[in-house]
């Protein structure tokens, strides 16, 4: 019997080791694995003809070597050297072992592309979120102009708003400012301040964007939340100025209250539906964005208009459309001189909307610059007065030059001179 006991433990302790044997060698990851193998840059930028190294990253080791290849999206753009690195196997493995790889960037032609990995045999490490992003250009000196001219139009963009908040200060009235431009003006940068802060700092919304995007940048960079939220401020100083200034009968009209109306239903049923866990928050900043873009087609259509109306643009700051149009041109600039560094002319045409609206708005500056000088210059009409010959009398929008009365019959009267 006690012979009986003995033979069962035997044979229940070899099943064990049998079992251990097989998921040991079925599951070798189990007792052995690599914590983490990751490059250490995500964005790299290089000259044609220039080499670069950066390095493949191994916390910890395995029993078996593997071998990591990179798939490069453009081998005409960059080339890397070696393209496959041989990571050797550790027996006994050790867990916090850290090892690094030379990989050598060579840049072969201007253009971007992605670089994933392949690690073989499969099933030990999961590379789905390491690669780079390669850069390759012509020239450096473009590269800084290029960025440069970013921060200038920057800059022209936001000082834009104060020469019409001047002009309104010293005239004390809004007279000839379009109250429909404005109103659409800070719909627009609500809305693309809602969408700036939201994927700056919302860390939900970020994940959301990356889950989609897993191998893009975050769109949205500080200089963007503060531009949007200076230019709603700065409409804002505006509006306040038209109830404080004179108006006369100036409103937004019946058609732009439409408009108004529209957009802004669209934002709150897509906040609700949102809200109530419909929609994500991602989309619903997406659809704030495509208000700013429709906002920046037709914002400039009722103040073309009035001015033709007008037959004036007394009121309206040239100053505002000289800054924007020097931005805009500086920005469409930047597109080309990108473009041409990164042989990259897909991206400047592909990309309509950037495009087409830097287009557009470039095209309603120069039209505004034509009502300004050439369609409605600005006239002084002229009014008999007994006072002060000479002087100059502004009133409302007009300018106005005093001449002393002339008696008609005055023989000695020089039509030429006072012509």
């Amino acid at each position: 019997m006690a012979r009986h006991h003995t033979s069962l433990r035997l044979a229940s302790h070899s099943l064990r080791n049998y079992i251990v044997a097989f998921i040991l060698l079925g599951v070798p990851a189990g007792y052995c694995q690599i914590k983490k193998l990751y490059v250490d840059v995500k964005d790299m930028n290089l000259l044609v003809d220039e080499t670069r190294l950066f390095k493949l990253v191994q916390i910890g080791s395995y029993n078996t070597s593997l071998q990591v290849t990179s798939n490069i999206q453009h081998p005409d753009i960059v080339q890397f050297v070696p393209p496959v690195v041989d990571i050797p196997g550790s027996d006994p493995p050790n867990a916090t072992v850290e090892v690094t790889y030379d990989i050598c960037a060579y840049g072969k032609s201007p253009g971007h592309s992605e670089v994933t990995f392949n690690v073989t045999p499969g099933g030990f490490v999961d590379m789905d979120t390491v690669f780079v992003r390669v850069t390759v250009m012509y020239s450096n000196a473009i590269y800084v102009i290029s960025y440069i001219m970013g921060w200038i139009y920057f800059l022209a963009w936001s000082v834009s708003f104060y020469p019409q908040i001047y002009i309104n200060f010293k005239r004390k009235s809004v007279v000839g400012l379009n109250f429909d431009f404005l109103a659409l003006n800070i719909m627009g940068f609500t809305m693309y301040s809602l969408f700036n802060c939201g994927l700056y700092f919302s860390k939900d919304i970020q994940s959301e964007y990356f889950s989609r995007h897993p191998r893009s940048l975050n769109p949205v960079q500080l200089n963007d939340v503060f531009f949007s939220l200076h230019a709603s401020f700065a409409t804002l100083i505006t509006i306040t100025q038209c109830f404080l200034y004179e108006r006369e009968n100036q409103r937004v009209s019946v058609t732009g209250r439409c408009v108004l109306g529209g957009m802004a239903g669209v934002a709150l049923v897509s906040a609700s539906v949102a809200g109530a866990g419909k929609l994500a928050w991602l989309d619903f900043l997406n659809y704030c964005s495509y208000i700013k873009l429709c906002i920046t087609l037709i914002k400039y259509v009722p103040q073309a208009y009035m001015n033709y109306k007008r037959k004036s643009t007394v009121g309206w700051s040239i100053g505002n459309i000289f800054l924007d149009f020097v931005g805009g041109s500086l920005s469409v600039l930047q597109m080309t001189l990108n473009a041409y560094n990164y042989n990259d002319w897909v991206s400047f045409f592909g990309d309509a909307t950037k495009f087409g609206l830097g287009l557009f708005s470039l095209v309603f500056d120069i039209f505004f610059i034509l009502q300004h000088y050439v369609f409605y210059r600005e006239r002084k009409d002229f009014m008999f007065d007994s006072s002060e010959e000479g002087s100059i009398r502004t009133t409302g929008d007009s300018e106005y030059c005093l001449v002393p009365t002339w008696n008609a019959d005055e023989k000695k009267y020089d039509l030429e001179a006072k012509a």
